[in-house]
C-alpha cells in the first residue's frame, strides 16, 4: 500500500509488471547480441620455439588431453598463484585449490606450477 502502484487495479498492475519485464528481456536480448559481436573469441596463439618445447615436455608428463591455452594474462595475487601472459600453455594438474574451490586450478606451466583463474583457460 505504500508502493505508488499499491492502489492501482489488479489487472493493471500485472499488464504493468508484464510490460515491465517484456521490456527488460528485450534490453538483455540487444546486451547480449552486442557482447557477441564486440568481444572477440579467444584464439589459438601460435607458439615460439621454446614454448614448442616446452608443450612437448608437458605431453610427455601429463597428456595431450591435460594441456590447457591462457586466455587472457593472469596476474597471481596469492601465495601460490602464477603470474602467465595470454598464449601460454599449460598442464592441469587438479581442477580446484587446496580449499575445494574449482574456480582455481593447479597447473604445470612448464616448470613452476601453481594456481590460475579457471576461467581464464581454454583446452589447447
Amino acid at each position: 500500500s505504500q508502493m505508488p502502484h499499491g492502489r492501482m487495479p489488479l489487472p493493471g498492475f500485472w499488464k504493468m509488471v508484464d510490460d515491465t519485464l517484456k521490456q527488460s528481456d528485450a534490453q538483455l536480448r540487444t546486451f547480449c547480441q552486442t557482447f557477441e559481436t564486440v568481444t572477440p573469441s579467444p584464439v589459438t596463439q601460435p607458439l615460439n620455439p621454446a614454448e614448442e618445447r616446452k608443450v612437448l615436455s608437458l605431453v610427455s608428463k601429463h597428456g595431450p588431453d591435460k594441456l590447457y591455452q591462457v586466455t587472457s594474462n593472469i596476474s597471481g595475487s596469492k601465495d601460490l598463484d602464477l603470474t602467465l601472459q595470454r598464449g601460454q600453455i599449460v598442464a592441469l594438474l587438479q581442477s580446484m585449490d587446496t580449499k575445494g574451490n574449482t574456480s582455481r586450478w593447479l597447473v604445470d606451466a612448464g616448470g613452476p606450477r601453481g594456481f590460475v583463474p579457471a576461467g581464464k583457460l581454454q583446452p589447447y
